[in-house]
């Protein structure tokens, strides 16, 4: 949780009934109310991934300064960055892996931000890094984003682990890296800010 957001839980827990914050549903709520009114947001307007998720993020693409092909056979750069920029051969620095890996996110935070709303800080970022590696359209229609949105959350950090195969030479398989990085992103999903 942020600085701004710390002294309201303080007095808000003073007040409530004993043991009321021992279900984290209960902090849920209270950080999504926070979130609905934009207290404790970025200035600029615009959520952004927090350093928890952007650790999972970053240890879980990896840096690669030269242009590679992924295990299913994307040319990817960088901090898993993709796209018509990325031509074979191509070899960049790592303050430029950095600039690609901002302009990158903006496009995943946004889309989560304005499609997965309310989260909290932790569970905005750990769905910014699930939809960083699989794409808005699979956490659009996924079983993931519908429990989140009716307040499933057990339910919904559930279903990262189910999100742990890839197409390789046109096989569906567990890729040991992604069922590491689910299991991250959905420990980051349930950890409640305090």
């Amino acid at each position: 949780m942020n600085d701004v957001r710390k002294p309201i839980f303080d007095a808000v827990r003073a007040a409530a009934p004993a043991g009321l914050f021992a279900d984290p549903g209960n902090i849920y709520a209270l950080d999504n109310l926070l979130d609905a009114f934009g207290v404790g947001r970025a200035v600029q307007g615009r959520r952004q991934i927090n350093a928890a998720g952007l650790q999972i993020l970053k240890e879980s693409e990896g840096l690669v300064l030269k242009a590679y092909r992924d295990p299913v056979g994307i040319l990817t750069i960088g901090y898993g960055s993709t796209g018509p920029h990325v031509t074979a051969g191509k070899v960049i620095t790592e303050v430029e892996a950095e600039a690609l890996l901002r302009d990158d996110l903006e496009r995943f935070e946004k889309w989560v931000d304005a499609n997965c709303a309310p989260a909290t800080d932790n569970q905005f970022s750990a769905l910014v890094s699930f939809a960083f590696n699989l794409g808005e359209g699979s956490l659009k229609d996924s079983t993931l984003r519908r429990k989140h949105l009716s307040g499933d959350y057990a339910g919904a950090a559930v279903e990262f682990a189910k999100w742990n195969k890839a197409r390789v030479g046109g096989v569906l398989k567990e890729l040991p890296g992604l069922t590491k990085r689910r299991a991250r992103e959905a420990a980051l999903y349930r950890k409640v800010e305090a």
